[in-house]
């Protein structure tokens, strides 16, 4: 039986997501299993960019779903972002140092079977729909999450 990783993402941002992504990457490959739960700013990690829609959503939930990054690549970084300048710097110095981009190992992640889920709950609050999301992306509750994390050697809070 493979060992469990599981996370949690509340951030959406760029160089946390892209931390998780690696780790996520490298447990799969070593033959861990790994389960990622996305919760509020985190759940527009796994937002699909082309199946945005408006559709049924509130005056509020509209512009917020406006408002927020709408995919991976439009995350800002946490700190020195300066109006995406500092992202454009560090994506400079990964293309230099050959790394992959951060689409890479969110694909990398999907390929190599992480799980992911996308809190109820975060989902309902933010109008984000189910079919916004990227096609591995489960609706799932708080306690989904909990009773996997409690099975789960390593959980980290991103």
């Amino acid at each position: 039986m493979n060992k469990k990783m599981s996370f949690l993402l509340f951030s959406g941002e760029y160089d946390k997501a892209l931390a998780a992504l690696i780790l996520a990457n490298t447990a799969l490959e070593m033959n861990v299993d790994v389960s990622m739960f996305f919760a509020f700013w985190g759940l527009t990690l796994i937002r699909d960019p082309d199946v945005i829609t408006d559709e049924e959503k509130t005056a509020y939930e509209r512009m917020f779903s406006s408002m927020t990054p709408k995919g991976i690549e439009n995350l800002p970084l946490s700190k020195m972002n300066f109006a995406g300048l500092g992202k454009k710097m560090l994506q400079d110095m990964m293309e230099d140092n050959d790394t992959p981009p951060i689409q890479a190992f969110l694909k990398g992640a999907i390929k190599k079977g992480a799980k992911f889920g996308a809190c109820k709950l975060s989902c309902e609050i933010m109008g984000f729909a189910e079919e916004e999301f990227l096609p591995e992306v489960k609706i799932i509750t708080a306690e989904d999450y909990i009773k996997d994390a409690l099975e789960s050697e390593i959980q980290l809070f991103i």
